[in-house]
């Protein structure tokens, strides 16, 4: 019988947030305040989501700006060089908000589903399973 190996030995997958997650992430900072992409990359890693390059925070913002979802000027106003400031548009809001239901009614989904998971729940009538006990 093979042995069954203990969660603390398995090799952790690394969290990667892309395509349509980073996007709405994104798209959801720039709901609160207008931002540089530095401060978005950083907002992401204080967030707790994986580290990335920089280059994809950029690459992403350009694409909300030519899909019309996010604005950009340069600002002028610190000392230094002048940087891009990215705000969020009024079809790029009308777009969160719509990811933000989509996600609502996902986690619904996959709760409800894990529910129909719980070992120690009957299918019928969600009584508490008799506990197992190991064989000798």
């Amino acid at each position: 019988m093979a042995k069954r190996r203990d969660d603390a030995e398995q090799p952790e997958t690394p969290f990667r947030l892309h395509g349509d997650l980073l996007t709405t992430t994104l798209l959801a900072f720039l709901r609160k305040w207008n931002a540089y992409g530095y401060q978005l990359a950083q907002q992401l890693a204080e967030a707790g989501l994986p580290a990335f390059d920089s280059g994809t925070v950029y690459r992403t913002l350009r694409q909300l700006e030519r899909a019309g979802l996010v604005s950009s000027f340069w600002d002028t106003s610190e000392s230094g060089p002048a940087r891009r400031m990215y705000s969020l548009t009024r079809a790029g809001d009308i777009f969160l908000s719509g990811w933000i239901d989509v996600l609502g009614r996902y986690q619904d989904v996959l709760r409800k589903t894990m529910d129909g998971f719980d070992p120690d729940t009957k299918k019928t009538g969600g009584a508490a399973a008799p506990k197992r006990t190991a064989r000798k």
